[in-house]
């Protein structure tokens, strides 16, 4: 990939691929855990091989039910969701998703998440066997959980731990997808450089809440969710610079991209490579179609 300048004007060439801590990709486009399944759900309406990788929805060691209905609701430039994480656990993963992923011509990347460090370190040492898994990505973030996610992501000393730990059990690089709803996302960033973590990615949705005025009651289960599209776009795009300059491992830039324009702005912000979430929703082919520029 390839920034030129001309009149003012930036403008991306395309180019043969890049390597992202270590893994070789097509293309620096992937779409954002959560928002694309485990690939299978969007293989009859795009080509998923077009993609620069396939970033699954997250995984926990053991399966989750995920939060009561409603769990999801629109807004005026993006969406409230509180999901929960639901999943049905590593090993019921691997037996219903394993087959379809072994057979993807991109690299795959695992993101997991967990109530205890050790939680963390072992799904990691689970997924290390699996010879498809190309990576994985920390989820210290997710903010619609009571146990784990984004309580780790805002304690450094927590993020580091974690990082420390999954970095230990697998020999796959490692991503750590962090929150916004902190003080100093940079300080975040750099305690999980220094814990060995291979790339950084941000951002997670950040907190909002909802409220039907017919009924006078939130709109989502739990009250509060997390506000994804292209609301959070300038928040995400001020922390991938702000990270950016902080460490010298690669970012990955998430948060509200709908087109090729919204994402060259991460790339000119400092990212590597970008991930596409809240558009899948809109149109199923929106991640390829934006690969294609790039």
């Amino acid at each position: 990939m390839i920034f030129c300048a001309a009149k003012g004007i930036i403008t991306i060439m395309k180019s043969s691929g890049i390597t992202l801590a270590g893994i070789e990709m097509q293309n620096p486009v992937m779409v954002a855990s959560g928002t694309f399944g485990w690939g299978k759900e969007y293989a009859n309406f795009t080509d998923i091989n077009k993609l620069g990788a396939l970033v699954t929805k997250t995984i926990t060691l053991k399966s989750k039910e995920g939060n009561p209905p409603p769990r999801t609701c629109e807004t005026p430039a993006g969406m409230l969701n509180t999901i929960g994480l639901q999943n049905p656990g590593v090993e019921k993963f691997l037996e219903e998703a394993g087959t379809f992923l072994r057979q993807l011509e991109i690299p795959v990347i695992i993101n997991i998440a967990g109530e205890s460090v050790e939680e963390y370190a072992e799904l990691a040492r689970r997924l290390d066997k699996e010879t498809f898994v190309k990576g994985i990505e920390i989820n210290v973030s997710c903010p619609n959980v009571k146990h784990g996610g984004m309580l780790f992501g805002v304690d450094p000393e927590a993020v580091a731990q974690i990082t420390r730990a999954v970095k230990k059990a697998t020999s796959a690089p490692v991503l750590v997808k962090l929150t916004p709803n902190v003080t100093d996302i940079a300080a975040i960033a750099k305690a999980a450089e220094g814990a060995g973590a291979d790339a950084i990615t941000a951002i997670n949705t950040v907190l909002g809440m909802a409220f039907d005025v017919n009924t006078g009651k939130p709109k989502l289960s739990m009250g509060v969710g997390g506000l994804s599209g292209p609301a959070i776009r300038p928040i995400a795009v001020r922390c991938v610079w702000q990270i950016a300059q902080a460490v010298k491992i690669p970012v990955v830039g998430v948060g509200g991209i709908m087109t090729a324009d919204d994402a060259k702005e991460f790339f000119l912000a400092g990212a590597k490579a970008v991930q596409i979430g809240t558009a899948n929703f809109v149109d199923t082919e929106a991640a390829v179609k934006i690969a294609k520029m790039f």
